[in-house]
């Protein structure tokens, strides 16, 4: 088996370490060939990784396009491999709460390209996996908490969903015998972000910081566009389609299995960046 996996960031290398003992080629493309990985700009070879690869699978997000497609996108057409694509539960936009599934409308949010880019990516008969905000080791409240960097921002009724990355890749794997299309993977219990504050801080024995009301919280415009939008994630599809259960369904269950395992040097661990693009 031979995957082509465009971005080892994040998630995507917990896909290729996961995937590896198993006896899978994994070849991997990255903006400048880092890591042993093949240079985006090496056409060539990208080519050929692509018509040789049994599964393809992109954890690069978009720019003003999705720079996969506009590069390689004939290429794509044309091969055999089973394809995949972790695009963002954001291209629902603002639920005002209510509960969102496949079938909800794209397109409607802040984030037209991620939009664009899932729609492309599912004509292609793709695999397309929409995930919420990303936390898991090295990358959650936690980590924020520990350096005194971390914000409850106080929004009355919004909440959020979000996956733990290990989570994510038994679902993309899981999706390897599933038939095309989106699949939300997204944990069972949307909540508060402050809440999730809260929590990380109970379970590093301190205080948590106070609520802040959003209009006097001091946030960059991007962060204060992420409050703009409130929805519940629903993953009945990938219960029933993929047979997948997440592991940590609920993110007490996710900061605790981190907190557990968490080593003393976890003022010093990777900011966090789960609500970013960064697959």
């Amino acid at each position: 088996m031979r995957l082509l996996i465009f971005g080892l960031g994040y998630t995507g290398g917990a896909i290729a370490r996961h995937l590896e003992p198993g006896g899978w080629r994994i070849a991997a493309v990255t903006r400048e060939g880092r890591e042993g990985s093949i240079a985006f700009a090496d056409a060539d070879r990208v080519a050929f990784e692509i018509a040789h690869a049994t599964h393809i699978l992109s954890t690069v997000a978009p720019d003003e396009t999705d720079p996969i497609l506009a590069a390689y996108g004939p290429q794509l057409k044309e091969a055999r491999a089973w394809l995949g694509y972790l695009s963002s539960t954001g291209v629902y936009g603002d639920a005002r709460g209510a509960w969102v599934d496949e079938t909800a409308p794209i397109g409607t949010g802040r984030r037209a390209a991620r939009a664009e880019a899932d729609a492309a990516w599912l004509a292609r008969g793709a695999r397309v996996f929409r995930l919420p905000g990303i936390y898991g080791p090295g990358r959650s409240p936690l980590e924020r908490a520990a350096r005194g960097e971390a914000a409850r921002i106080l929004v009355p009724g919004q909440v959020f969903s979000r996956v733990h990355r290990d989570d994510i890749v038994a679902g993309v794997v899981a999706g390897f015998d599933a038939p095309a299309g989106a699949y939300n993977l997204a944990d069972d219990l949307p909540a508060p972000q402050s809440d999730v504050v809260a929590y990380a801080c109970a379970l590093l024995g301190i205080a948590p910081p106070p609520l802040v009301p959003l209009e006097e919280a001091e946030l960059s415009p991007q962060a204060r566009a992420f409050y703009s939008e409130n929805r519940r994630v629903a993953n009945g599809k990938a219960k029933r389609l993929l047979g997948w259960r997440p592991l940590f369904p609920d993110y007490r269950l996710g900061l605790r299995a981190l907190s557990a395992s968490t080593s003393p040097t976890i003022t010093n661990a990777a900011p966090d960046t789960a609500s970013s693009d960064q697959r």
